[in-house]
């Protein structure tokens, strides 16, 4: 067994929707309506090195948990499926705290950008805070990728919305006034996210709560009817 350690670089960093960690879906594919950009370090975009990968409508993007570096790991972690109560194998989840703060996450392929000399891709349904390190791209293959009779552990069934989600009139004032603006409306985004409850396992408080998502801070109440977003304003 060969043993020893390993340097890569990364070949590009996201520019995400999601400006800090608090807020972020669980898992890629919660939230369809996360938006990113994945740049190309210049040493590795070339219009070659992406030829074909236009064909494909997602992609993996193996990325480095860089908000956790230097947290350190533990054998065991308390996944947020389980209500934080439970503890699992860290290898039986998908913590970011390991051994190797190394993520892996499947994402729509929106579109491939190439102009001079830079490459963009355009990437939806994403879990990746702001300036997250990229260290590998590779195609999501149907055939080999989808396993047909996979068994799911402890997280068999997909995470169901199960909050309603109401927005304040000044904030839907202020998504109206920026989609006439032809800046894109957040409200689906927001929706997504707070219909499934990012709260830690262990806080069950009302609120407020707050998170910056696009360049918003977006400010929000837990009401016995749903979720109520109360403010949205330009960082």
């Amino acid at each position: 067994m060969t043993q020893g350690n390993f340097s890569f670089d990364a070949i590009g960093e996201v520019h995400s929707c999601f400006l800090e960690k608090f807020g972020i879906p669980r898992q890629a594919g919660l939230a369809p309506s996360a938006f990113a950009e994945i740049h190309l370090r210049p040493e590795y975009a070339s219009e070659e090195a992406v030829r074909g990968l236009e064909k494909f409508s997602h992609i993996w993007v193996l990325f480095i948990f860089h908000a956790h570096l230097g947290a350190g790991w533990k054998p065991t972690v308390r996944p947020p499926r389980l209500g934080g109560n439970r503890r699992m194998g860290v290898y039986a989840t998908r913590s970011p705290f390991r051994p190797n703060p190394i993520g892996l996450s499947v994402v729509r392929l929106d579109r491939v950008s190439v102009n001079d000399g830079s490459v963009v891709l355009f990437v939806s349904g994403g879990d990746f805070v702001d300036r997250t390190p990229v260290l590998d791209i590779k195609p999501y293959l149907p055939y080999g990728d989808a396993v047909e009779g996979a068994s799911g552990g402890f997280a068999v069934d997909c995470p169901e919305s199960c909050l309603d989600v109401y927005f304040s009139p000044a904030v839907h004032a202020q998504c109206r006034a920026d989609v006439l603006a032809g800046r894109r409306d957040l409200r689906p985004l927001i929706s997504e996210i707070l219909s499934m409850d990012p709260r830690p396992a262990y806080s069950r408080r009302s609120g407020p709560f707050g998170t910056k998502i696009a360049g918003y801070e977006v400010r929000w109440f837990f009401r016995e009817q749903g979720v109520e977003v109360t403010e949205l304003f330009p960082l």
